[in-house]
């Protein structure tokens, strides 16, 4: 299991530096002019080569890329003399919009973002897993169907047309919900899940559906599976055949579509915070597109992608302990 770890750890790092040099080179080697962004319009050329010196551009791609690398791991130094501005290590660069430092933007809106992801996540796996395998067991029964219609419905209706409809029903009309606001965790609890339920429910009736989906085929599959009808003859109980021999295989894909969701949300769930104003991760990558600023970008997108890799990690892991085959394999 060790040995299996560590291979997977290198194959996580080396991932992580292609993402790294990959997202450095599309956002700066394009055409646009990262010191036009620093400077803003009205900015004289002399000007413009001063902020070209500083953020190292007027240097080779390579190493700008090698900088800008052993900035995250070590920090970096922007300029020189009495100018000179310090970037402690992770160093992802400065917002062109505020001068504050893009890891300490990053790591002020995930709170916000690990919070949506979270608690909708619990929410989904309970609803969708729970829902596929009564559907799978109850197969052609009127709950079925009803399930999965309205899984159907869930998925096909999209994040932004949910949460409108949800903040109408349950903040205007109902008067049932607060309208979604910032409250920390540590300070008052129910505060906080009240304020995020909203998001919650408009994250989870997308994803639920999904799973619900998915468990039903996987679980109808393993119910069908030879071993499973043993188990049965054996005289064994339904529940032990049913937890025991049908639900393990059946999560195994669960199990990675899981992992990638959950790694992708906690990047940020751009529409969602969007549509709820929630200051998370996905709001200000919105915000940075939206003004350009390049280096906010460059971070949002190696932020998020370091999640999703490492739930990749993860997803890996848990594999190899719901099937020890996967150990020797990889």
């Amino acid at each position: 299991m060790i040995l299996y770890l560590l291979r997977r750890l290198a194959v996580t790092a080396a991932i992580l530096l292609v993402i790294c040099a990959a997202t450095f080179a599309i956002f700066y080697l394009m055409p646009a002019d990262p010191a036009q962004g620093a400077c803003g319009k009205a900015c004289s050329p002399e000007r413009i080569d001063t902020i070209r010196a500083t953020l190292g551009l007027d240097h080779s791609p390579l190493t700008q890329l090698r900088d800008y690398l052993s900035g995250i791991v070590t920090g970096r130094t922007y300029g020189s003399g009495p100018q000179a501005v310090g970037c402690p290590f992770p160093c992802l660069g400065f917002s062109f919009q505020t001068d504050q430092p893009v890891w300490d933007l990053l790591t002020s809106r995930l709170p916000v973002s690990f919070s949506i992801a979270i608690g909708a996540a619990v929410l989904w796996l309970a609803v969708g897993v729970g829902a596929g395998v009564v559907s799978a067991l109850r197969r052609g029964s009127l709950w079925d169907r009803a399930a999965m219609t309205a899984a159907l419905g869930g998925v096909s209706l999209p994040i932004y047309f949910t949460a409108l409809v949800l903040q109408y029903l349950l903040v205007v009309q109902l008067q049932l919900l607060p309208y979604p606001q910032v409250v920390p965790f540590t300070e008052d609890p129910f505060g906080w899940a009240q304020s995020m339920l909203m998001p919650w429910i408009t994250l989870a009736m997308l994803y639920a559906g999904i799973y619900a989906r998915v468990t039903r085929s996987e679980m109808l599959d393993s119910l069908g599976q030879n071993y499973v009808r043993t188990a049965r003859a054996k005289g064994l109980p339904e529940t032990t055949v049913v937890r025991r021999h049908a639900l393990r295989p059946a999560l195994m894909p669960i199990v990675t579509i899981f992992g990638m969701d959950l790694g992708a949300l906690l990047g940020g769930a751009l529409i969602t915070e969007s549509v709820f104003g929630l200051p998370g991760v996905g709001k200000l990558a919105a915000d940075a597109i939206a003004s350009a600023d390049q280096p906010v970008i460059l971070g949002v997108t190696l932020f998020a992608a370091s999640f999703v890799v490492l739930a990749n990690l993860l997803v890996d892991l848990v594999y190899a302990v719901l099937d020890p085959r996967v150990r020797a394999v990889g």
